[in-house]
């Protein structure tokens, strides 16, 4: 779906909802495209390389990617939204970060998904989301989670970004008073996003089907998705590593068996 500028633009001022598609519970086979994450370490993220420079070097560097970012460079505007926001190189700084970020997404929000900056330009908009979704203290940025909404839709439906997708689900599943809709939606992009290898949706979804949160329970299933989670977690996500202890010291000889085979299926899958 190509939108207007306009509408990009009013996307960018959360003036205008971008509806999310329906898809697949499960989530039906998709392309395994790889998507940059923003905030957690998972592959495909263009990230600063961390390297012993001296300082001279660095401040090269840091004039190197300015000026290629004044000339409206996506990749040179990511890596110094990302330096500002997470304080690598540079004092730390959510409204400039946020600044560089809105470029992008104002910039090429009509790039194609297919562009080889399109993983760049879909996390743009994730890191918006997020910034809106929690705000900028002592700043014009407030919490908007509706804002915040429209970010990730964009980016998980038009660029197919599975983080955004992630984040979209977690609106969807966690907000007050969710309706039955919104359950449905909620667990249809959290599965897409699993199936894609976003390992905290595959955690958050096998939870939800190891539990039977408003379904009957697929423990099988739900014990595969908290594995492949638990073997892609960080260090600190310690709420992946304790969900599958509890998932497997409560599942049956045959549940564990029929993931076994769901997991071999996974990987055989993914090497297709």
């Amino acid at each position: 779906m190509r939108t207007s500028r306009r509408i990009i633009f009013a996307l960018i001022l959360g003036a205008a909802p971008v509806a999310a598609p329906a898809l697949g519970f499960d989530g039906a086979p998709v392309n395994a495209d790889a998507a940059i994450p923003l905030v957690s370490a998972q592959p495909g993220a263009a990230a600063t390389v961390k390297k012993a420079v001296s300082p001279a070097a660095s401040a090269t560097s840091l004039t190197s990617l300015q000026y290629a970012a004044e000339g409206g460079h996506p990749i040179a505007q990511w890596k110094l939204g990302r330096m500002y926001a997470d304080g690598e190189g540079v004092a730390q700084d959510d409204l400039r970060a946020f600044d560089y970020f809105s470029r992008i997404a104002n910039q090429h929000a009509e790039d194609s998904p297919s562009a080889p900056q399109a993983g760049v330009v879909a996390n743009a908009f994730v890191a918006l989301g997020r910034y809106y979704l929690k705000g900028i203290p002592n700043s014009k940025i407030k919490s908007d989670p509706d804002r915040a909404r429209e970010m990730f839709s964009y980016a998980a439906s038009y660029f197919g970004n599975a983080d955004a997708q992630y984040d979209l689900a977690r609106l969807y599943l966690k907000g007050a008073g969710s309706s039955r809709d919104d359950f449905r939606y909620g667990a249809r992009w959290l599965g897409l996003a699993a199936q894609k290898g976003q390992h905290q949706a595959q955690a958050m979804l096998g939870q939800m089907l190891f539990n039977g949160d408003q379904m009957p329970p697929q423990r099988a299933r739900g014990l595969m998705w908290l594995t492949l989670a638990r073997d892609s977690a960080g260090p600190d996500e310690i709420w992946i590593r304790e969900s599958y202890n509890k998932a497997i010291a409560k599942a049956s000889e045959n549940d564990r068996a029929m993931a076994l085979q769901m997991l071999e299926h996974w990987v055989q899958g993914r090497k297709d």
